[in-house]
């Protein structure tokens, strides 16, 4: 749900830039994943058997960066390796998640060991080609075969924090490159991802287990901080989580289904129905008997899309066109119990983030609508957590074209790091 970052500057202090932009096993005990390709050919496909402890490196690999010169060490910002690790789907069972750990060149100057940062990508996809790892060294991916644009534009936070000298982490959450659906905005798995991201970091770098640990993410990305600092507690309470940074949360996906209908990113709605469809069978069922032909068509089409092409396949359609009755999907989700309790558990806010969040969300954002991150912000108080939240005032422009969505980005991406710095430097 971001676009492209270019230049930001604050006071002429610093400046973010975004260029157009073997392993080892740790941990106790072995999983049994259902082999598709051989290892050794294909990264992405886990190897029959892995390790079962959360956190674990499955197996990892070199990858450049932008403007890297391959085999040369020390390379500047940082030394990227592509990493597959052991995370938990929703059930608890083992999954096998792919990501990038990049080991900052610069020095950490700042206060005890070297932080950890897991950034958490804002909406790239749902298919396997768009995983941000895939696009470390060129920030696009094209498939003249779908066709089909990917787009990763984690870069203005990553290279912010590489030149502070933070080891950064960006995951690709559970079923981006890797077997299965990738579950967009399923509460739980985002934040294990999350956590495991960091714990997978540590271990790789040889870290101490209680050096600090922060997130960072806008929109999807947002959410899945947000959901890491509420679980961090319970999920990994070893690790030493300093603090957050969540722009524009999709906090409550029932104030943001419809807010996201008709937009130019309207075909995001698919990417949620999708992952909830994969982890629901009463989800299923409902979609499966309320859909129509071009519903079914739509939501099959978009498991296999990244963000660019479904701004070019659905921009500004509604979902009511993809029912049998007429009905908005939001309209549907209300009128099954059984499915407003699916949307209900993907909520962010039951539980007490354990370290500072800074959080944001924008008045007129016409993709994240504000009154669910209030919401969140009051949860979050109300149980006594150290909320920072800032309400960025950018008025209406040009609604639903997801403008307003990504102005406040521009605004507070700076701030919501410098918040982060300062957390991880105390």
């Amino acid at each position: 749900m971001r676009q492209i970052r270019g230049i930001f500057s604050r006071n002429g202090r610093r400046k973010l830039s975004s260029a157009v932009l073997a392993g080892a096993v740790v941990g106790a005990g072995l999983v049994v994943a259902t082999p598709q390709a051989d290892a050794a050919t294909d990264f992405y496909t886990p190897p029959a058997r892995f390790a079962n402890a959360p956190g674990s490196v499955i197996r990892s690999e070199a990858s450049p960066l932008l403007l890297q010169i391959p085999g040369m060490a020390n390379q500047w910002p940082g030394t990227a390796k592509r990493i597959m690790y052991t995370s938990r789907y929703q059930d608890g069972k083992p999954a096998a998640v792919t990501g990038t750990v990049v080991e900052p060149t610069a020095p950490w100057r700042g206060k005890g060991h070297r932080p950890t940062v897991v950034v958490g990508p804002g909406t790239v996809g749902q298919a396997d080609n768009c995983a941000p790892s895939k696009m470390m060294a060129f920030p696009m991916s094209v498939d003249i075969t779908k066709p089909s644009i990917g787009v990763n534009y984690t870069a203005p936070e990553m290279y912010y924090l590489l030149l502070q000298g933070v080891r950064v982490v960006v995951t690709d959450y559970i079923g981006l490159g890797t077997p299965g659906i990738h579950t967009y905005v399923n509460r739980a798995e985002t934040g294990h991802a999350m956590l495991d991201a960091a714990r997978a970091a540590l271990r790789l770098a040889g870290a101490p287990t209680n050096a600090p640990v922060g997130f960072a993410g806008y929109s999807q990305g947002g959410g899945a901080a947000a959901s890491a600092a509420e679980l961090a507690s319970t999920y990994a309470p070893e690790l030493n989580v300093r603090g957050t940074y969540a722009g524009a949360p999709p906090a409550d996906l029932a104030k943001v289904i419809p807010a996201i209908d008709g937009s130019t990113i309207a075909g995001a709605i698919g990417f949620a129905i999708n992952g909830l469809m994969a982890r629901y069978p009463n989800v299923d069922r409902v979609v499966q008997r309320e859909t129509n032909a071009a519903g079914k068509g739509a939501l099959h089409k978009i498991s296999q899309q990244c963000i660019g092409d479904i701004i070019l396949s659905f921009a500004f359609q509604r979902t009511q066109n993809w029912t049998r009755s007429g009905e908005t999907l939001s309209a549907l989700i209300n009128r099954y119990p059984d499915v407003q309790k699916v949307v209900g558990e993907q909520r962010i806010g039951r539980y007490k983030p354990n370290a500072p969040v800074f959080l944001e969300g924008g008045v007129a954002d016409d993709v994240i609508p504000y009154g669910q991150v209030a919401q969140l912000a009051r949860d979050w108080r109300a149980q006594g957590a150290n909320v920072h939240f800032v309400a960025n005032p950018t008025p209406p422009i040009l609604t639903k074209t997801i403008v307003n969505h990504v102005v406040p980005m521009l605004e507070t991406l700076l701030p919501g790091l410098e918040f982060l710095m300062a957390q991880l430097n105390r």
